[in-house]
């Protein structure tokens, strides 16, 4: 068996580099998943830890191999340090009423924002970097495309990992068991007590979380389930941190002034018949269905732990009737699916709590909101029918943005009842006389533009970045340009990988419009976005598989084919992929999503060369990508799909940098290729010696 330059054997590096690369995508998800459920912060900020990630990960792979072993070494100790601090002082919802929800909770437990914020970025991108350290030094040992090839095995394996775990519900204190085995093999026999005992006190400080009374864990959200101490509620939820959802039993929910009742009462010609939830949770609304002599319900959840609390514990046990069918899935996805048609549609207080992960500004329900999911839930009503929806307003122009929609819909304004606490619910009938109304909403002010499948940001007032996110990208960006220069990388030095610099910046953003695509087509579920991602990944493996059996590929073609099939995905309407059956509608999901990933990675693969500076050109693409993270946030001014103008601009100045860094360096050209993905690993496999000590490609 071969011996590389290290001593071991190709195959002995080989499987620690999928180790070492499952373990540092599995990390970061873990991160991600575990922080967000714990500070209340993060749950509307979640590529925060992402950024973390990437720029930690990425300084790991910029040190060269000599230096930085200490990060390497001591690894577990900020991994157990952010995980007792975010243990000790969690950043939670304090909860003044048992009525209060997100819009009107405000108050926090916990360590002030500015000094929770920076620590638990700071110590995400140390954490990993470690991991990226361990990861890049085994990356060195091998041959360019073997060794890229087995750390896209290892990132495969750690998505679908998480996945795996996310369907079984597993509690936080598996996901630190497994992460700490892992490092324990990865650490070596040298370091086993070092790694010890940060690890053990990691996993202790886990195991205590998930034996603390009532906590459980959804594919979403970590759950905390209390018994209610009065007689008006049974049980209280709450989710990451934050009061979330009660039961109640029946004559509380069918009281004279309670919200459930109004879509009911101002719709009295409607038979009630046969009634579409989207949002049962634990089953109050179900109940008053059944109350009304609802015939069927069909009840959409997209968490399966709350509909599980509520078919076990709600006092009028509503899910044990065999007239409700329980879906468990994305409701505006079965909205789009269904060709049911329904006496009234209830949208009964979705209020996600968490952003889609891999979309920095896409909440869980955001598609239910928008102009199109109104005119899409008209569609499925019964002559008659009547459309209702209710939440806890903060804001009076959010009121109006969604009772405009609804103005606008259905040709009549709707009717409005407020309740206590920004309590209110908005009810349309097909026509104005299939509602009934003791008040009719008028607007308070101007009325905001109705939220669209292209901007899907109901919650966002007018078309602009929030200076708070603002502040918090600069600081980000800074951060990244110091720890940059910190690895001993010029930052001037860097110029001359412009390429580098942009194609980072443009995968990145592709990659970020094909989730919230794949959210839209099919739903914004943990299991569509999981697939979007293990579907990256697959796409840039088989490019990089491809390109190791052809001899040479003509690159103006394919970056011909590149842009022709942005063209492609800018040309064909996002309605246009809606209205297909199921089965044509994930084919043209697909083709339209995956085909540029595979053109820009066949480009990158066949780029890969020799570079005279690879630490330049590794700084370079990192802050590509950290830059493409941040104009990500430009889709809150655009939408999303303008971001494919920015996307195909970006590789038009990558390829032009490419060809004038050739011309001026003699036709010895540099090779570069995209970041890979949001799990913060750099793009290019050549990121590890001097141009005389790397292997040519085959």
């Amino acid at each position: 068996m071969k011996l590389l330059e290290s001593g071991h054997s190709a195959r002995s590096v080989r499987w620690r580099l999928v180790l070492a690369s499952t373990t540092m995508l599995f990390v970061e998800l873990a991160l991600i998943r575990w922080a967000g459920a714990n500070v209340v912060h993060l749950s509307y900020f979640s590529n925060f830890i992402l950024l973390g990630s990437f720029l930690g990960i990425g300084i790991g792979f910029l040190i060269p191999a000599e230096r930085g072993q200490w990060l390497k070494r001591w690894t577990p100790v900020p991994l157990a340090l952010l995980v007792i601090l975010v243990r000790e002082y969690p950043v939670q919802v304090r909860q003044s009423s048992s009525e209060v929800l997100y819009f009107t909770a405000v108050k926090t437990t916990g360590l002030p924002e500015w000094v929770t914020l920076p620590a638990i970025f700071l110590l995400t991108a140390v954490i990993m970097a470690g991991i990226g350290k361990i990861t890049a030094d085994l990356f060195r040992l091998l041959p360019s495309l073997d060794a890229y090839r087995y750390d896209l095995l290892g990132s495969i394996t750690g998505s679908l990992s998480f996945a795996v775990l996310s369907w079984l519900r597993a509690p936080s204190a598996v996901w630190g068991v497994l992460a700490a085995a892992a490092l324990l093999v990865l650490g070596g026999r040298r370091n086993t007590l070092r790694y010890g005992i940060p690890l053990t006190a990691m996993v202790a400080a886990l195991f205590l979380e998930t034996t603390t009374s009532g906590i459980s864990w959804s594919p979403y959200y970590k759950i905390e389930l209390k018994p209610s101490p009065t007689t008006t509620r049974t049980w209280y939820i709450s989710a990451n941190g934050v009061p979330h959802q009660s039961t109640a039993p029946r004559a509380v929910l069918m009281r004279q002034d309670s919200p459930y009742r109004q879509a009911y009462d101002q719709t009295p010609r409607n038979p009630h018949k046969r009634v579409l939830i989207i949002g049962a949770g634990n089953g109050n609304d179900v109940a008053v269905a059944l109350a009304y002599g609802a015939e069927r319900v069909d009840a959409v959840e997209i968490d399966p732990r709350l509909q599980e609390i509520g078919s076990q514990l709600h006092p009028a046990r509503p899910y044990d009737d065999p007239r409700v069918r329980v879906h468990i899935d994305d409701g505006r996805a079965f909205l789009e699916r269904t060709k049911a048609k329904y006496d009234l549609i209830v949208l009964a207080l979705p209020d996600s709590l968490t952003l889609v992960a891999g979309a920095s500004n896409l909440r869980l329900e955001s598609y239910l909101f928008t102009r199109q999911a109104f005119e899409a839930a008209r569609e499925h009503l019964a002559p008659n029918g009547a459309f209702a929806m209710y939440n806890y307003y903060r804001e009076s122009w959010l009121v109006d943005r969604f009772a405009g929609s609804l103005d606008d819909v259905y040709g009549h304004a709707p009717c409005m009842t407020t309740f206590k606490r920004n309590a209110a619910v908005l009810v349309a009938g097909m026509t104005p006389a299939d509602q009934s109304c003791a008040k009719t909403w008028r607007p308070s002010g101007a009325v905001p533009a109705a939220a669209s499948d292209d901007h899907p940001f109901p919650y966002l007032l007018h078309r602009s970045i929030p200076t708070l996110y603002l502040g918090a990208l600069g600081t980000i960006l800074l951060v990244t340009l110091l720890s940059v220069r910190l690895t001993g990388v010029r930052i001037r030095g860097t110029l001359r990988y412009t390429d580098m610099f942009l194609l980072g910046a443009a995968f990145m953003l592709l990659e970020t419009k094909n989730v919230i695509g794949f959210a839209l087509y099919f739903g914004t579920t943990w299991l569509v976005n999981a697939l979007v991602f293990f579907g990256v990944l697959v796409a840039v493996l088989a490019a990089v598989e491809v390109r190791r059996r052809l001899r040479r590929v003509n690159q103006l073609l394919l970056q011909l084919l590149l842009f022709g099939s942005l063209a492609v995905v800018w040309l064909v309407p996002a309605g246009a992929v809606l209205s297909l059956p199921f089965a044509p509608r994930l084919a043209a999901a697909i083709a339209l999503a995956f085909t540029p990933i595979f053109c820009a990675n066949l480009i990158f693969s066949d780029r890969l060369a020799l570079t005279p500076d690879p630490t330049s050109a590794f700084g370079a693409n990192l802050l590509g990508a950290m830059t493409g993270g941040a104009i990500e946030y430009l889709a809150l001014v655009t939408g999303y799909q303008a971001l494919l103008l920015v996307v195909a601009a970006l590789y038009l100045g990558a390829f032009v940098a490419m060809r004038v860094a050739g011309a001026g360096s003699g036709g010895d050209q540099t090779r570069s290729g995209p970041s890979r993905s949001r799990a913060g690993r750099m793009h290019d496999p050549h990121r590890r010696r001097s141009r005389n000590r790397l292997r040519p490609m085959p």
